[in-house]
């Protein structure tokens, strides 16, 4: 079941958004290796955030 909210959003959208949260996830890998990173919990969140956009990009390619 597809919430509504994705449903409104376009693949080329998404795959800017998906260009920005890479690139958010590597400059927090690189605060985290040099020890600047206090909040390592947004690690977890930039992962998560990108295992769902390409999630719903994969099944929009099927469709």
């Amino acid at each position: 079941m597809k919430s509504k909210k994705n449903d409104t959003i376009s693949v080329t959208l998404l795959q800017s958004e998906l260009v920005k949260v890479l690139r958010e996830h590597f400059n927090l890998r690189i605060q985290a290796k040099s020890g600047q990173l206090k909040q390592l919990h947004l690690l977890k969140k930039v992962r998560r955030n990108i295992a769902s956009i390409k999630h719903y990009l994969s099944n929009n390619k099927k469709v």
